[in-house]
């Protein structure tokens, strides 16, 4: 919640408010079908999933726990916010994998693919220590934002371009812990 003065003298209140966008129920219908197309994509074979942080963690730990092949994890983070609101265009790997993902088939874990920029970095980076195979899953896709040219392979929802959080996805770190995925509005209140 925060204050905004009109000039006039009056005073508004501005509080944020979270809409349901994709019930919880949806949530866990839709990635229970992705993790059978996964399990059945990497039937036979070990997957390997590697999560960005912070927000695919939540959905990662999801979809591993629906996936019937083998599974391993790890986890990298990087960052391409130089002032934390808009993107810098440069990208910097604030944690690196702990293990090697050579001769490995890698399963991307992303939370939403946006402008793409994070993703084109991170899938050539990860392409140059040769796994056996590269793919990339996300929780939401928002195609209106893309400014690169990069898919995945695996897409539980599209959306238009509203900020949602949710399911790992946060406004000012808040609301990562909502097991729904919802549009963050604004609200306005006179204060007298």
């Amino acid at each position: 919640m925060c204050y905004k003065n009109t000039g006039n003298g009056e005073r508004i209140i501005m509080s944020e408010h979270v809409k349901v966008l994709f019930s919880e129920e949806e949530v866990d219908r839709v990635i229970e079908e992705q993790a059978r197309k996964i399990s059945k994509d990497y039937e036979g074979r070990q997957v390997h999933l590697v999560c960005v942080l912070k927000g695919g963690v939540f959905f990662m730990c999801e979809l591993a726990k629906r996936i019937t092949v083998p599974v391993t994890m790890d986890f990298m983070a990087l960052s391409s916010y130089g002032d934390g609101t808009t993107s810098s265009g440069y990208i910097t790997m604030k944690k690196e994998l702990d293990e090697s993902i050579q001769g490995r088939d890698v399963l991307i874990v992303e939370d939403i693919v946006d402008s793409g920029r994070t993703l084109k970095y991170l899938v050539e980076e990860l392409s140059r220590r040769n796994p056996a195979s590269l793919r990339l899953c996300t929780l939401l896709d928002k195609p209106d934002r893309r400014v690169v040219d990069i898919k995945a392979d695996y897409t539980c929802f599209e959306i238009p371009d509203v900020f949602v959080v949710g399911y790992g996805l946060d406004y000012a770190q808040k609301y990562r812990n909502l097991p729904y995925i919802g549009i963050v509005e604004m609200e306005e209140t006179k204060v007298e």
